[in-house]
């Protein structure tokens, strides 16, 4: 079976620490253990956990070697960020969450995963990033919570 390449944000991290959002996560990474799941980790998320508690950090470093592939923010994860910005889908201020998805969508991954129901887990936002993705030759991104990406033994 082939693992799926999951691009994980900064939140889903965090959440493994915050009471309404802990069993998922922690199951979305026991996924990643298992071998299920491979996951991206951006350079913007590497910048976000710097401020984390070192108990995020922690989390990140015990995840298994194999299952974990780090990637920079290229010119072309930036252009198509810009296009988002464009678009008017998020407005500056948030443009580290726009880079997210950019980054998910450039690197072909299966899904971003993510508790940020703001600005990218939303119908209305998966929708925009999605059609500027087409519009810019890229294939639909599946953006989805950690729960979404959690089976259950006979799945």
């Amino acid at each position: 079976m082939k693992k799926n390449l999951i691009y994980v944000d900064t939140s889903v991290f965090g959440g493994c620490f915050d009471e309404e959002f802990s069993e998922d996560s922690a199951a979305f990474f026991e996924m990643v253990r298992c071998g299920i799941h491979s996951i991206l980790i951006s350079d913007v998320v590497l910048e976000e956990l710097e401020e984390a508690p070192a108990r995020v950090k922690d989390l990140v470093m015990s995840l298994p070697e194999q299952s974990v592939e780090y990637i920079s923010v290229s010119e072309e994860i930036i252009r198509l960020r810009d296009a988002y910005l464009a678009a008017g889908i998020l407005g500056p201020k948030w443009i580290d969450d726009m880079t997210h998805v950019a980054a998910a969508t450039v690197c072909r991954a299966d899904a971003i995963v993510s508790w940020n129901f703001r600005h990218i887990v939303r119908l209305d936002k998966m929708k925009a990033y999605n059609q500027v993705n087409l519009l810019n030759g890229y294939g639909i991104l599946t953006i989805i919570s950690p729960k979404e990406a959690v089976t259950h033994g006979d799945d």
